[in-house]
């Protein structure tokens, strides 16, 4: 008796997710935002606020004398320098849609991309 790898129930549901993951995913692509400013916390306490679209370079004083350097130039903010010891903020790459974020937990610090003050960044609270 032989049997079949992929029958045509397989195939239905294959189809299916597929189906489901390019509707999510032209979703999250259509309703994208590009960001307006870049919102500095440290301990939860906002810092710093710049636009996006002017070029800065901050240095953050972070928890217990952790140093963080923020970089905003061309429209997108990274981090270019940190005193944590595994500098992950430092991969976590370059940010300008609203809602991303780079976080140094070490160091307390989150930089995070918002949208205009006047417009809401979420459509429905969950």
């Amino acid at each position: 008796m032989e049997r079949k790898l992929v029958g045509k129930n397989d195939l239905i549901l294959i189809g299916v997710l597929l189906a489901c993951f390019a509707v999510i995913a032209a979703a999250l692509f259509f309703t994208k935002k590009e960001g307006k400013q870049v919102v500095v916390s440290v301990d939860s306490k906002v810092v710093a606020m710049f636009p996006l679209d002017k070029d800065i370079e901050y240095e953050i004083e972070g928890y217990d004398g952790g140093k963080n350097v923020l970089i905003v130039k061309d429209s997108v903010a990274y981090m270019s320098e940190a005193s944590c010891p595994d500098k992950l903020c430092m991969h976590m790459g370059k940010i300008n849609q609203v809602g991303q974020s780079v976080i140094c937990l070490p160091n307390r610090v989150v930089v995070e991309i918002k949208g205009d003050s006047s417009e809401s960044e979420y459509d429905a609270v969950s």
